[in-house]
């Protein structure tokens, strides 16, 4: 089977949407000889910094010399960057073999009334890959909520992380923090440990209820005292105890962010569960990349990529914002889904930005961009609608050319996969 062959099989999936619930996954990995009881697991969710902190997490385990695994979803460019090894993504091949070995399953249950979803068959794949590779430790990310997750058919992990929670995806976890906080507790099994980042108080009763329920140690990562020394748009330095930290994710939130990473791993290292030494913390913070997420993509302009689509997203973008670029007259580039809070996302923007060029999204669930246009136009913005995410871009840089400014482009992780390689080829 070639690659274009398996992401044909892969997608052809994706008509068959997103269905919580796992005796359809658990069906599926039965079959496959349940790979995902051959490893051992650090299982993140939340509702932003997921990437950031999986993709710190992984980085550091590399480092330390461990075969790690790493699931995170979506993808910006390439379908592969959710199925990584050691930071890498597995080859064609490897992807092109592990449908091969295992597409008639999919079919075989199909014969038999379970219809198997994408996101269900591509965890299922990662589980299998994962395992014929003999990872050590696999990084997990959840793909929307937690308790149903599809990811979420493991045994006890070593640590199941909470980020920080907002409101989104309100019609399937609920409408308020605590109903979205409660679904999110759902990776927290007896037999392991809980983290969780910095939470609102109404997100922080929930975990704290369900990690005592469940009688496991809660450690917040707001017990490490971090002293920043430098915040720049290229990254931050700061100091942990006697770690000197270099991250190179840009943005107050992303030191946030390595603070649940490190507090997952200085305790699993005081528990002598994992073996890292300063050192491999130290390399594993200063190579961890996340795309999209206050992304540099070029200097001059600047061109900044952001993957914010959620009102804490776009409130961490607009801090970072008005932090690293006070004086820079800001061209946004916006496209976003229709089922996201555009309203408070917009709100939040109200300001921020000298203009707007709203763009389409290639999603069916895109908002049109006339009628984001309007919406920024009702709240006193200058904004533009446009036919292509590129003539969007195209326009930003006129101007940002012409006023020393800079382009920020954000609203969808669907139209940062779009842009980017219009710049990574440049």
């Amino acid at each position: 089977m070639t690659y274009e062959t398996a992401l044909e099989k892969i997608h052809s999936l994706l008509t068959f949407g997103s269905r919580p619930g796992l005796d359809r996954m658990r069906e599926l990995l039965r079959r496959m000889g349940n790979p995902q009881d051959k490893l051992r697991y650090i299982h993140v969710a939340g509702t932003n910094g997921k990437g950031s902190v999986c993709a710190v997490l992984s980085s550091v385990l590399a480092a330390a010399g461990y075969k790690t695994g790493l699931f995170v979803s979506p993808y910006i460019t390439d379908f592969r960057e959710r199925i990584q090894i050691n930071n890498q993504m597995i080859d064609e091949k490897t992807l092109a073999d592990a449908v091969d070995s295992t597409f008639s399953l999919v079919e075989q249950l199909r014969g038999e009334g379970i219809v198997i979803t994408e996101f269900e068959y591509v965890n299922a794949l990662q589980f299998y890959i994962h395992a014929r590779a003999h990872c050590d430790l696999v990084v997990l990310e959840t793909g929307m909520g937690g308790l149903l997750d599809c990811t979420n058919v493991i045994q006890p992990p070593l640590a199941a992380v909470i980020t920080t929670i907002g409101l989104d995806h309100t019609a399937v976890l609920g409408d308020t923090i605590a109903a979205i906080a409660e679904q999110k507790c759902g990776i927290i099994k007896n037999g392991s440990a809980a983290f969780t980042s910095r939470q609102c108080p109404e997100a922080m009763h929930v975990i704290e209820a369900a990690a005592k329920r469940l009688n496991v140690p809660l450690i917040k990562s707001e017990a490490l005292a971090a002293e920043v020394e430098e915040m720049t748009i290229a990254g931050s330095r700061f100091s942990v105890g006697d770690l000197s930290c270099h991250l190179r994710l840009a943005g107050r939130h992303q030191i946030e962010n390595a603070l649940t990473a490190l507090s997952v791993i200085l305790w699993l290292r005081g528990k002598k569960l994992i073996s890292v030494s300063d050192a491999d913390i130290l390399t594993g913070l200063e190579s961890a990349r996340n795309p999209a997420r206050l992304e540099v993509l070029r200097q001059d302009p600047l061109v900044l990529l952001d993957g914010a689509h959620n009102p804490n997203g776009i409130a961490a973008l607009k801090d970072a914002v008005n932090t690293f670029l006070p004086d820079k007259p800001v061209t946004c580039v916006m496209g976003m889904l229709a089922d996201k809070d555009v309203d408070s996302a917009l709100a939040l923007l109200k300001g921020v930005c000298r203009r707007v060029f709203t763009v389409p999204v290639a999603n069916p669930r895109a908002m049109r961009a006339d009628e984001l246009a309007e919406k920024f136009r009702a709240l006193g913005e200058d904004a533009a609608a446009c036919d292509t995410a590129r003539d969007g871009v195209d326009r930003a840089l006129t101007c940002a050319g012409e006023e020393n400014g800079c382009v920020l482009i954000c609203g969808s992780l669907y139209l940062a996969g779009e842009v980017r390689p219009y710049f990574i080829k440049k």
